[in-house]
């Protein structure tokens, strides 16, 4: 057998298990973008209040665990829907509260539209030049677990100034979070599209949360 065709072949297959993987991703990614949207609207029109901090900490490790569990089999898509629009039921209160504001809705659009503008343009920038970004995972891992209990300590200490420097802080990491995991999916270091577009929902959900939140502050709402 020739080493040259062998090594062809298995080239191809691994490119079309890529872009499999990357049409899938992004297939998933837009509808639990747009079932969210309608889990949110929901919320919003039924005026639900916020489930509160621990509820909401339950809801989401709980549901990404199941999701991570099952994810190589149908039931993990199922859990990717639940997790999803529980972060949309969630997201709807706090938009509710923001429009309230006399700013509010000026203020919800620019974040819409400074997270769109983010994601696409990152995600173009990767697929284009198809650079590696592997290298920042350790960092990002380690970034977002010390923003995260950051941000814990700002909500039990009630420090605003503390609060906004973790959302400037998670809009860089969910930024290095959309590279990394762009180049982990078109370089097959992720296969699994499930989990795939479950880091991409989170960094756009968190991207934009944050964005809201500097934003809301810069306009002193």
């Amino acid at each position: 057998m020739n080493p040259q065709v062998t090594t062809l072949g298995r080239s191809q297959s691994a490119a079309l298990s890529t872009n499999k993987v990357v049409r899938n991703t992004y297939m998933l990614l837009s509808m639990t973008l747009a079932f969210a949207a309608l889990t949110a609207g929901v919320s919003m029109s039924l005026n639900l209040p916020h489930p509160g901090l621990i509820i909401t900490l339950v809801g989401y490790f709980g549901l990404l665990f199941l999701t991570s569990k099952f994810r190589n089999s149908g039931l993990g898509i199922a859990f990717v829907f639940a997790l999803t629009g529980f972060m949309g039921y969630t997201l709807g209160p706090i938009l509710n509260m923001y429009l309230s504001l006399p700013n509010g809705g000026q203020v919800v659009m620019m974040a819409m539209g400074g997270t769109a503008a983010i994601f696409l343009g990152l995600s173009a920038y990767v697929m284009t030049t198809r650079k590696d970004f592997s290298f920042m995972g350790g960092f990002l891992m380690v970034g977002i677990l010390v923003a995260f209990l950051a941000g814990l300590g700002a909500i039990f200490f009630q420090m605003p100034g503390l609060s906004l420097a973790v959302s400037a802080m998670f809009v860089l990491l969910m930024s290095g979070l959309i590279l990394y995991e762009t180049s982990n999916i078109i370089h097959g270091g992720e296969t699994n599209y499930i989990m795939a577009t479950v880091t991409l929902f989170v960094s756009i959900f968190n991207l934009f949360t944050s964005l809201l939140h500097l934003l809301g502050f810069a306009s002193n709402d």
